[in-house]
């Protein structure tokens, strides 16, 4: 995070544009709409900022820019087509704490001006650092359609009604589920549609029906998919956002966690090769001790949950210590990293059927189906096989498999860091070590892999 993004309130205090053309205009214009008192430091005005003048909507300085003129703002904003001047605003102003943006300067800039979305009492604001402002208006425009200007009346709604709430409900926990109800429902859509006295019935039923217990906790079983958080499904992202403590897995993307709620608690459970940081039955219990205690509790694996995620142990425990839970599936490590490396686990001319398997180590060995998966026309896809690389294709030969059967590694698939290694059953492992790849992986087998070079679409960086 570049900048720490904040609302700042400026209503009635004096606020400072050193400039007098159109790009001052429009900040002149902004902090008026925010009710902040506007100075104006330019030797000329352009005809927009003089009929302001007239107005006596500003107060105009007619000189170049002092450092005095800062001694008694909270706020300045360099508007010139000056460099030297601009320069001399930001260093005079960061010497004496004052926040300060120089258009199109990033680097003269403590605070920066975003994109916005105004729906007041709600605000939206969309910065790239000063990076992109054009991709930070692209983006706005893109949520200017998705968010209807009602959303203001339902904001001041819900303003309006808040203390009543905070009376009903002494607990804070169970303001905030009360809240994410009644503006997920059939009230916020009464008030979005206009129907304000249906929408005040609704609501007074709705609390009515609401009491102050918080003891009822619930689990959300949620994949989050390979790693790549673009992948994640719209109800993964909801319940992220509900959730009062996180559990999350090795394989959860640090991106994919950001998304989580911020104030969430965050109680990482990862297993690696002979370290885990909580074992299975400790993590099962947790989330019975966490539902009692009236939480909603995210559990978040990487991948699905219900292929090689050991979340049917997980939902088995929940289901009979009468747990509430939910399970939101992700798109499993198979279908997403085959697809980001451009390598169909079916094809009519290669592959008419997929068998996934693990492929972990116990004793240096692989307790598998050799003679199932050496089968030919088929695509064997094996998780958690970094390590036994070796025996697994060793084995596969032994039981039928021609030694040139082609075969890919991929690392950390669907992300940047994805890297795709092929070969065959014969080269396949050296290849992987002189890469010196490091977990996730997940290796494809079959002769669906010689598309790879023609379908590849995905380019990391």
């Amino acid at each position: 995070m570049d900048f720490l993004p904040v609302f700042l309130n400026v209503k009635n205090k004096p606020c400072l544009v050193v400039g007098g053309g159109s790009v001052a205009l429009r900040k002149v214009t902004l902090l008026r709409q925010a009710g902040a008192v506007v100075h104006v430091i330019s030797p000329s005005l352009n005809e927009a900022l003089d009929a302001l003048r007239q107005q006596q909507a500003i107060v105009h300085h007619a000189q170049a820019f002092d450092p005095s003129y800062l001694d008694s703002c909270v706020l300045v904003i360099a508007a010139t087509d000056d460099a030297a001047v601009n320069r001399e605003v930001s260093e005079s102003a960061q010497s004496k704490n004052i926040p300060v943006n120089v258009v199109d300067n990033p680097e003269l800039c403590t605070f920066v001006m975003p994109a916005i979305v105004d729906r007041s009492p709600l605000m939206i604001a969309i910065s790239s650092g000063g990076q992109s402002p054009v991709l930070a208006r692209l983006l706005r425009a893109r949520l200017e359609t998705l968010i209807p200007h009602a959303y203001a009346r339902l904001a001041l709604y819900a303003g309006q009604l808040r203390w009543q709430v905070k009376q009903h409900f002494t607990h804070q926990k169970r303001r905030r589920l009360f809240w994410e109800k009644a503006l997920q429902g059939p009230f916020a859509e009464m008030v979005l549609s206009g129907k304000d006295k249906a929408a005040q019935d609704y609501f007074q039923q709705l609390l009515k029906n609401e009491d102050d217990d918080e003891s009822s906790g619930e689990v959300y079983l949620v994949g989050a998919g390979p790693g790549n958080p673009d992948l994640l499904t719209f109800r993964a992202m909801r319940l992220m956002q509900q959730a009062d403590v996180v559990i999350y897995d090795r394989l959860v993307s640090p991106e994919i966690l950001e998304m989580v709620r911020r104030d969430a608690d965050r109680i990482y459970a990862g297993k690696e090769r002979s370290r885990h940081t909580m074992d299975q039955e400790s993590i099962n219990q947790l989330l019975v001790r966490l539902a009692r205690e009236g939480k909603r509790v995210l559990r978040l694996k990487g991948g699905d949950p219900f292929i090689f995620g050991r979340g049917g142990e997980e939902i088995e425990t929940l289901a009979s210590h009468r747990i509430a839970f939910q399970v939101v599936p992700g798109i499993t490590a198979a279908s997403g990293v085959a697809a980001y490396s451009g390598i169909p686990l079916t094809h009519r001319d290669y592959a008419q059927s997929c068998i996934f398997v693990t492929g972990h180590l116990k004793n240096n060995t692989l307790d598998l189906n050799w003679q199932m998966l050496a089968q030919p026309n088929q695509t064997v896809v094996i998780y958690m096989g970094l390590l036994g690389l070796p025996v697994l294709c060793r084995q596969l030969i032994a039981h039928g498999c021609p030694s040139n059967t082609s075969a890919a590694i991929i690392q950390q698939g669907t992300q940047q860091t994805q890297k795709v290694v092929t070969g065959t059953l014969e080269t396949l492992p050296e290849r992987a070590a002189a890469e010196q790849l490091v977990a996730p992986t997940l290796i494809i087998v079959g002769e669906v892999v010689r598309l790879h070079q023609k379908l590849a679409w995905f380019e990391p960086d």
